[in-house]
């Protein structure tokens, strides 16, 4: 292996340096769900497009409970720690609830429902498509469906999924069906 000098490694430095300035990627093209089926973002009407732009993606770190990295781990934490104290215990999970927003035309809802039905834990469902359940979904943020909220024995919000997988990730299902 042949020894570089320093002007050499700065030379290679600078030479990088300039190239990395040079780089341009090309255009990605963004798909997402709009009435039913995923089509490219760049072909919705204008006021899909407005409308896409302004969506929040729900995650525990941009939530307002989450307030500093341990805060964060406690709250990922709770539904798991929860659940293994249950199956510890051999009880059920009365001390956590959930809610959980549907729609009778969202073809996403069925199998998070039987999810949620075969937990022993209390909670309530919400139809959105009425008055009321759309009212209460927009005071808690809510732009999707479904989902399912989960609160501690505090009543304070743990956390949100939107499908089985996320379901089964943050709450064990194992742990609980045990």
């Amino acid at each position: 292996m042949e020894k570089r000098t320093l002007a050499q490694i700065e030379q290679e430095i600078a030479e990088t340096k300039a190239a990395l300035e040079n780089v341009h990627g090309t255009e990605t093209e963004v798909y997402a769900r709009i009435v039913g089926y995923y089509r490219a973002v760049k072909h919705w009407n204008n006021g899909k497009r407005d409308e896409f732009g302004i969506r929040k993606m729900f995650t525990l770190e941009d939530s307002k409970l989450a307030q500093t990295k341990a805060d964060v781990k406690a709250v990922k934490e709770e539904p798991k720690a929860a659940a293994k104290v249950a199956k510890a215990e051999n009880s059920d999970l009365t001390s956590v609830t959930y809610e959980l927003y549907t729609r009778k035309t969202c073809p996403n809802c069925p199998p998070v429902k039987a999810f949620m039905n075969d937990l022993d834990m209390p909670g309530r469902n919400i139809d959105v498509d009425t008055k009321e359940g759309l009212a209460e979904a927009a005071k808690k943020g809510i732009f999707a469906s479904p989902t399912v909220i989960f609160y501690n024995a505090e009543g304070v919000e743990t956390a949100r999924c939107h499908n089985v997988e996320e379901l089964e990730v943050v709450f064990q299902k194992v742990a609980v069906s045990a």
